[in-house]
């Protein structure tokens, strides 16, 4: 997947290294040209200079071939107008906007951009909202204790029912999305080819559920 990031910080930076030892393709955007110095001498993608909101510096940047988006510049605004320009303009539907203010952030969740509060920050927490892997959290109770995820699952587990899933991960699951429509699962349903799997657990539970989904049936308890 070819993945486009406004902002040559540290943050970004390392980002990219990530993603692109992911196999991934990277273009970095940065109005500084000396800032492209953190990426060093082995990166391999792109070094756009410009304005990362700015449609013609995208497309320099190669959005209309992206698959996701990530807006980590220093500026709130910048970050949300560009990360806004990247899924209205360009349709980009894995677009995630670094916010340092985690108020503000909770404003443009409820707007559909998903933010990453800079006091919370991770690159795995950027990776988990970039890549199509992973646990996504949709809903965390006041507490932080439980959590409702959309979580990866392995192609292993297609043609098993939602009862063996439950039993062999340990996790509950909420709904599935399928064919783009929700639908709430017995215990006798079976796992389809392109199924969004949703589950409610625990949050301290997340990185075992995680593994468990992505391993199959056989090796859920391995």
């Amino acid at each position: 997947m070819h993945v486009v990031i406004m902002g040559c910080g540290r943050v970004g930076s390392t980002l990219a290294h990530s993603l692109e030892q992911q196999g991934h393709t990277v273009a970095v955007i940065d109005q500084d040209p000396t800032a492209f110095r953190r990426l060093g001498s082995g990166f391999g993608g792109r070094r756009v200079t410009g304005v990362g909101f700015d449609q013609d510096t995208l497309r320099e940047a190669g959005i209309e071939e992206a698959g996701a988006f990530a807006a980590v510049s220093s500026g709130d605004n910048s970050n949300i107008i560009a990360a806004r320009v990247a899924r209205e303009m360009f349709g980009i539907e894995n677009v995630v906007a670094r916010i340092y203010d985690p108020r503000r952030a909770e404003v443009y969740q409820r707007l559909g951009i998903p933010t990453v509060a800079t006091v919370r920050w991770t690159a795995d927490q950027m990776l988990r909202r970039l890549l199509p892997a992973g646990a996504e959290p949709l809903w965390r109770d006041p507490s932080g204790g439980v959590q409702l995820a959309e979580v990866h699952t392995s192609p292993a587990w297609i043609g098993h029912k939602i009862s063996r899933l439950q039993e062999e991960t340990g996790a509950r699951v909420a709904f599935l999305t399928r064919l783009g429509e929700a639908m709430l699962p017995s215990a006798q349903t079976v796992l389809q080819e392109g199924d969004l799997v949703h589950v409610m657990l625990r949050t301290d539970e997340v990185a075992a559920v995680e593994a468990a989904f992505a391993k199959g049936p056989e090796e859920a308890h391995s």
